[in-house]
């Protein structure tokens, strides 16, 4: 079974999808991590970042600039659909290679699974989701930001109603113990896949 994990900034995606590996022994492939990878080991993606954005997209080590990268993508919605287009393909790829590999279940972590059309390589779909205040918090703690930046970052994200509509499964990451949901989730499809 191949589980993709997705929810908005603060939701405890992260947190949930270290529970599937630690508590149930299933790898997840974290998107945001493999697509910083690849975006520097990835040679055709690193042709097309030059094409895009010019040599100052890579310093002379070969490291992406990553600010010059960030002031492009965030400058236009235009902008962040060439990157997307760039990157989403190939960390598509490098996913099903990833799982292809594995034995037994996998689990595929992304903020922006939807948005980023890797729907059609899981076989169900986990939103983790929390109260709005409580993601909030969470994220401003997270990354020692402002209410104001967490909340421009919300509202950039596709809205909640979109992935509850897509979700096969909801789990409430709201400070209560989630194994108990994420086992019933596990059996849900288990037996689903039997």
């Amino acid at each position: 079974m191949r589980i993709g994990i997705t929810g908005g900034i603060g939701s405890g995606k992260s947190y949930v999808a270290r529970l599937l590996t630690s508590r149930f022994g299933i790898p997840v492939y974290d998107s945001d991590q493999e697509a910083r990878r690849l975006m520097v080991e990835s040679s055709e993606i690193r042709q097309k970042l030059v094409a895009l954005l010019g040599n100052e997209a890579y310093d002379e080590s070969g490291k992406l600039c990553k600010p010059i990268v960030a002031r492009y993508l965030f400058a236009s919605e235009d902008h962040a659909a060439k990157i997307n287009a760039i990157v989403h393909p190939a960390v598509k790829a490098d996913f099903q290679r990833w799982a292809t590999a594995k034995d037994g279940d996998v689990a595929l972590e992304s903020a922006i699974l939807l948005e980023a059309g890797f729907r059609d390589v899981v076989d169900c779909l986990l939103l983790v989701t929390a109260p709005e205040e409580l993601r909030l918090r969470r994220a401003m703690q997270r990354d020692g930001v402002g209410e104001e930046q967490v909340r421009q970052r919300m509202a950039r994200q596709t809205a909640e109603d979109f992935r509850l509509r897509a979700a096969d499964f909801v789990l409430i990451n709201d400070g209560r113990d989630v194994v108990p949901q994420l086992k019933e989730f596990i059996d849900t499809f288990k037996h689903k896949e039997n």
